[in-house]
């Protein structure tokens, strides 16, 4: 197999994590041109991967430790023989991400695994400044965005999507013995926080608490317009669509009065599509959040991209412009296409996993 060939495949095999792993982020991608959503994919792959290896395959601290070796092969030139690591190896290369970034993202997994407790809401920011901020970053670099505003606003982007992902999933965390909320604020409202954890339970006082956090979060996105601004043209519905699909996500858990330990919050795939078109027409505003500070817990990731050097630009290596001309109208109706079948096969799974959940219970009945 070329060299061609054996990368071609490593970013098809990444592409499949991404489709099984994340819908909301596969169709964003779609968005994406193809310069920008084939290392974004192989991004992704590896950031999947390295979640399920400490977290759904308990892997733990030993898995943290296997994760920073295969960082260490990354940025040596020398990737293990997995396709994510390989396609991995190509993009820190050719896009000069340094290391901090993933370091900081492995970070976070490990205070996942050590079950660290949170306290306040910076320790919460600094929480999310690795397991998302690092990724807004990146994705940043992949677009050949590099300055400090801009950096910010996409830490600002990723912490928000993480404060959403908090705030829908208190009761699956819970389940798991995780809390991520501030226990500072539960206590606040009248909470015990281990007492809580013990016996998770919805009421008006974590109500209140979780509105509080979609607050900080609807905070962030609304900053979030003048870093999609610097970003190249075609490069910015893709991001407006994540941006939009994840806020999406708060405003459905508060229609649903806010009670994320009984339910999920899920977006239902007509209002998404409705937001696919909006990210289309939508112009982000290149003043929103211009002027606002960087939170301090995403400094170092700033810093780390400001330290680093700069990459090749791809036009001196293949004479080709980096985003070369797409057209998004097309693609955004056949986006829109697919995701409508991907929801089919998503209801056709779910119905096929009652029917053999009755078929098993028929079975099992005496005569």
């Amino acid at each position: 197999m070329s060299v061609v060939e054996s990368a071609a495949a490593d970013l098809a095999a990444c592409r499949r994590l991404l489709r099984a792993g994340s819908k909301s982020f596969y169709i964003a991608s779609l968005l994406l041109p193809t310069a920008i959503r084939d290392p974004a994919c192989a991004l992704y792959a590896f950031c999947r991967l390295a979640d399920d290896a400490v977290d759904v395959d308990g892997g733990g601290l030993h898995a943290v430790a296997r994760l920073r070796d295969r960082l260490d092969r990354i940025y040596a030139g020398t990737p293990l023989p997995i396709a994510a690591d390989r396609a991995l190896t190509r993009v820190v290369h050719s896009h000069a991400i340094p290391r901090t970034l993933l370091d900081a993202l492995i970070e976070g997994f490990e205070w996942d695994s050590t079950a660290r407790a949170y306290e306040t809401l910076s320790d919460i920011h600094a929480y999310a400044a690795r397991v998302a901020g690092t990724v807004g970053a990146m994705m940043a670099l992949l677009m050949g965005v590099r300055e400090p505003e801009a950096i910010a606003r996409a830490c600002d982007l990723g912490t928000a999507m993480q404060l959403t992902n908090i705030a829908r999933d208190v009761g699956e965390d819970a389940r798991n013995g995780r809390l991520y909320l501030p226990r500072a604020w539960l206590r606040e409202a009248g909470i015990d926080p281990d007492a809580w954890l013990a016996a998770p339970v919805f009421d008006a006082r974590l109500h209140s608490v979780i509105e509080r956090l979609l607050r900080e979060a609807d905070r962030l996105y609304a900053q979030v317009d003048s870093g999609i601004a610097r970003l190249p043209a075609g490069c910015r519905p893709g991001i407006m669509a994540a941006r939009l699909l994840y806020a999406e996500i708060g405003h459905e858990l508060r229609r649903r009065g806010g009670d994320s330990v009984s339910q999920r919050a899920i977006v239902p795939a007509g209002r998404k599509l409705a937001l696919l078109m909006q990210a289309y027409s939508r112009e982000p505003d290149p003043k929103a959040g211009a002027a606002a500070p960087a939170i301090p817990e995403t400094r170092f990731l700033i810093d780390a991209v400001a330290a680093a050097a700069l990459p090749v630009p791809a036009e001196s290596a293949t004479g080709e412009p980096v985003l070369p001309w797409w057209r998004f109208r097309d693609r955004a109706v056949w986006v829109l296409d697919l995701f409508e079948r991907l929801e089919r096969e998503e209801r056709q799974a779910q119905a096929s996993r009652r029917h053999a959940a009755v078929s098993a219970s028929l079975s099992h009945r005496p005569a």
